[in-house]
């Protein structure tokens, strides 16, 4: 009786020695989600996600990684002393058109869990965010903003075409005994 009440304490204290600590204890994520807003299509932005060590240790940011090929994650490498902020970034390419959510999952040393991080927004194409921002959208045609009754008519012109007698081509097939002479081997 007495070895296994000393087995089960030694397998308790031992647990409890090699824990590590959770995500939250160790790292404060100033805003966990991050709205975007629109965007134009095309024109990459970046989201910038402030990390404040909470911590009596260094802490290090091992991975931020994005859960898709649309975003590109960066993160600060040098360890965050305690109490001091580093920064995890994710640049979300805005190619397809509509509402998006991006995730990153985040991996501190020394936390046995990681973090999800969010970044969100709608993407537009340029005529319709050139109305969002009440500018004009690049490569606009001017003639198609104005009215339909101020439009100028363009001159009819006469178009002269010149023919030119076409020869005619035949196919001849070619035989077996012809492409042996010619040395081209028929299909």
């Amino acid at each position: 009786m007495k070895k296994l009440f000393f087995s089960l304490a030694v397998a308790l204290i031992s647990t409890g020695a090699f824990a590590q600590a959770k995500a939250d204890d160790i790292a404060k994520i100033q805003s966990e989600t991050i709205d975007q807003g629109k965007l134009e299509v095309d024109h990459p932005v970046t989201a910038t996600f402030v990390v404040k060590n909470i911590s009596n240790k260094d802490l290090i940011i091992e991975s931020a990684n994005p859960t898709c090929g649309c975003t590109i994650g960066n993160y600060t490498k040098t360890p965050i002393k305690p109490g001091e902020t580093g920064t995890i970034e994710g640049t979300y390419n805005a190619k397809g058109l509509g509402v998006y959510e991006k995730h990153m999952t985040v991996k501190f040393a020394g936390a046995d869990d990681m973090k999800s991080i969010t970044i969100k927004g709608e993407v537009l194409s340029a005529e319709d965010y050139a109305k969002v921002k009440g500018t004009t959208a690049p490569n606009t045609v001017a003639a198609a903003v104005k009215p339909a009754a101020t439009a100028t008519p363009v001159a009819a012109t006469k178009t002269t075409v010149k023919s030119t007698p076409v020869k005619k081509v035949t196919k001849t097939k070619t035989t077996a005994k012809a492409a042996s002479k010619t040395g081209v081997a028929s299909k």
